[in-house]
């Protein structure tokens, strides 16, 4: 008989995401506003498992933030992606935006970031989280809203809030999962399953071949991740796959036959990551003198045998290649394409250990029968050999332009079918969720036998058409005379400044200028507010080349590639230091600056004199501040009353220089100003002529 007593001791139910293409705009605004206040109370009574108020500073994955990042961040992603989409203008706190925002995360053990930050209190997180809650209903009361919710409406970014908190409150108990039981205590709201069954013996079950069918398409019926949308459709050969998901008695076999110290069974990266970590077993397995512990969320407990086994897609591969050689099998995990079409043929509506219905943990492997098979949904998330990559037709919502598209880069791999604490979007035959090889997410797998050999071929260039343009007017050649603008700037201040210092390139878009820079700086901290930009510079840096398709007409595109050795940049590459941030924003850690460079960045700024003045402070004396525009000023971007110039005061026409010597001239010296055009390609036969004034000015 299935078990089912944690709602019982929860406080409430936990909702499915909702419906939005249909139903009236009442009654789809009530079950928003309470799906966001659920969500907002059910992360807050996660972290109440925390008694030690310690436990929110101590690191407990040196590959990830401490907790005190995660309880504030999902707050701080509301106001920031509401301010992104142009909702509200007003901040909510400074501070807490631009600490709690976004920072070096997902990180690979050769890229360790042993930082020191100036995290808030628990108080103050506490304190901002309701001002936030207090924020977003009042929006919810008041923002217009249609049916069918679309990607371009407020309510989008809305329920984009919400499902971001629902998958961070799966990261986040994986984080206290991994926190010395000192900071935690047991909590009645958050019961673990309080069985283990007598261990089944996993075989395999065949699965027909067919064709699968991915993506969603706008409108939806429910909120969807970019990447969800778009098309694909694969045909699938016949294979096996197992009936259980792998336990943890099925992979004891594998621990005990000293596979973890076998070079044999392991990719070349599962084997660097044994290195770094020196495992042994599952990192949720507790070893003690009587044997194996263990650990669930906030306790330990006699092994659960029949439970299914912990552990990343690097564990899960090197399981398969052992057992297939100790049984003759071609066995590796399921692609996207095959687990979906057991998904297919099995899932018809069964009940599942998912969206917290079960209990705070996982249960016996044998307990969900789904189909022929069980755990097809729910229990532990499950690895797959797939990279993930966009969809045929695939955008990036302009809201949260780095979601998906820095996971397109072959080192994350899709999970698929939920856990016990996936809710939301997440419990979705549609989501796509992926992360690096060698990171822990409740994830176990299942494996299967297959003669088909899996696809590796992921989007390694850039597609994206804005970003490709950006490649290319930094990268590319000189059309029609014009040098490259980039390089034209720096080459223009270069007989202004001394062969050495620090310098800012803030707006740095994917990195020319940052790199002309390092010909006459000793380091040069680069940042611009688009991961996609940034991660297109980090990896030019990284690999010393790119590639990218740019658009020649039609459905028509060229491949180009190029590589920072053929610009004689290659050199002093490692002296920039890529970083997402907000030019209107930023941390005290950016000072101290012999040079500032603001290209082609202050007509698209929401609060340029702001910025102005927030750069006096972080220049040295004698520093330069060099800006670059068009003055293009649009509404889209800066709301009127904040352009610098480019209108009538008083009747009188009132330029951006001139607004620019009111902003400056008490703490600058001017010292001279430049015309410097420049062409953007945007296809063979479409180019945009521009002509950016250059301004200098030094501090006094």
């Amino acid at each position: 008989m299935v078990k089912s007593f944690f709602t019982e001791k929860l406080i409430m139910e936990i909702s499915k995401t909702p419906i939005i293409n249909t139903e009236n705009p009442d009654e789809k605004r009530a079950e928003i506003k309470a799906y966001f206040n659920e969500t907002f109370d059910v992360y807050e009574k996660l972290f109440e498992i925390i008694v030690d108020d310690k436990g929110y500073f101590e690191r407990a994955d040196r590959l990830r933030h401490p907790l005190i990042f995660y309880f504030g961040h999902t707050a701080t992603f509301f106001v920031n992606k509401l301010r992104v989409a142009k909702i509200i203008s007003e901040r909510v706190c400074s501070r807490m935006e631009a600490q709690l925002a976004i920072g070096v995360d997902e990180m690979s053990w050769d890229d360790l970031d042993e930082q020191n930050y100036d995290w808030p209190t628990v108080a103050e997180v506490k304190d901002y989280r309701n001002k936030v809650r207090e924020m977003v209903n009042g929006l919810i009361d008041e923002l217009p809203l249609d049916i069918p919710i679309k990607w371009q409406d407020p309510f989008w970014i809305i329920l984009m809030g919400i499902e971001h908190e629902r998958i961070h409150l799966e990261t986040s108990s994986v984080l206290i999962r991994q926190l010395p039981l000192d900071y935690l205590k047991p909590h009645k709201g958050w019961v673990i399953y309080d069985d283990d069954n007598e261990v089944v013996e996993n075989k395999l079950l065949p699965i027909e071949d067919g064709t699968v069918k991915q993506g969603k398409s706008e409108p939806s019926e429910t909120y969807g991740w970019d990447n969800e949308y778009g098309l694909k459709i694969t045909d699938v050969a016949a294979f096996k796959a197992s009936k259980y998901l792998v336990s943890n008695k099925e992979f004891l076999a594998f621990v005990e036959d000293g596979a973890y110290q076998v070079e044999e069974w392991w990719t070349k990266e599962g084997w660097e990551w044994l290195n770094f970590k020196q495992a042994k077993s599952p990192s949720f397995w507790v070893k003690t003198e009587k044997g194996f512990k263990y650990r669930a969320m906030a306790e330990e407990i006699d092994m659960p045998w029949s439970w299914p086994v912990d552990v990343n897609y690097l564990e899960a591969k090197a399981f398969c290649n052992w057992l297939g050689a100790k049984k003759g099998k071609k066995l590796r995990l399921p692609t996207e394409p095959e687990y979906l079409r057991i998904y297919d043929e099995n899932v018809y509506g069964d009940a599942a250990n998912i969206n917290l219905e079960v209990a705070a943990s996982s249960c016996p492997v044998d307990e969900y029968k789904q189909g022929d098979f069980y755990d097809v949904i729910g229990n532990v998330w499950q690895w797959s050999e797939s990279a993930i990559d966009g969809l045929k037709g695939f955008k990036v919502h302009p809201a949260y332009d780095d979601f998906s598209v820095p996971t397109f880069d072959g080192k994350h791999n899709l999970i698929k079918g939920g856990s016990w604490i996936a809710t939301g979007n997440e419990i979705l035959r549609e989501a796509r969720y992926a992360f690096r090889r060698h990171f822990f997410q409740h994830a176990g797998f299942r494996y299967i036998e297959s003669d088909s050999l899996v696809d590796g071929e992921y989007n390694m260039y850039e597609t994206d058409s804005l970003i490709s343009q950006y490649l290319e007017f930094h990268y590319g050649k000189d059309y029609f005379g014009i040098k490259n603008f980039p390089k034209a700037c720096i080459e223009k201040i270069q007989p202004l400044v001394n062969q050495t210092g620090k310098a800012l390139d803030i707006g740095c878009a994917v990195g020319r200028s940052s790199f002309e820079l390092t010909r006459y700086f000793d380091k040069v901290d680069a940042l611009d507010f688009s991961t996609r930009f940034i991660l297109n510079a980090i990896n030019l840096r990284d690999k010393g080349k790119v590639r990218y398709l740019i658009d020649d007409e039609g459905e028509l595109a060229t491949l180009k590639e190029f590589r920072l050795e053929e610009l004689g940049l290659g050199d002093k590459a490692n002296n920039v230091e890529f970083t997402q941030g907000d030019a209107c924003n930023l941390k005290d850690k950016y000072s101290d600056y012999d040079l500032i460079f603001a290209g082609n960045l202050i007509d698209r700024l929401y609060e340029p004199k702001v910025f102005l003045k927030d750069m006096i402070h972080r220049l040295n004396q004698n520093g330069l501040l060099v800006l670059t525009s068009p003055y293009t000023w649009l509404e889209e971007y800066t709301e009127k009353e904040n352009w610098l110039g480019g209108k009538k005061i008083n009747g009188e026409n009132f330029t951006t220089l001139d607004g620019l010597h009111e902003c400056l001239d008490e703490d600058f010296e001017f010292v001279e100003k430049h015309d410097i055009p420049f062409v953007i390609r945007e296809t063979r036969r479409k180019h945009q002529l521009t002509i950016a004034q250059m301004t200098i000015w030094r501090k006094k």
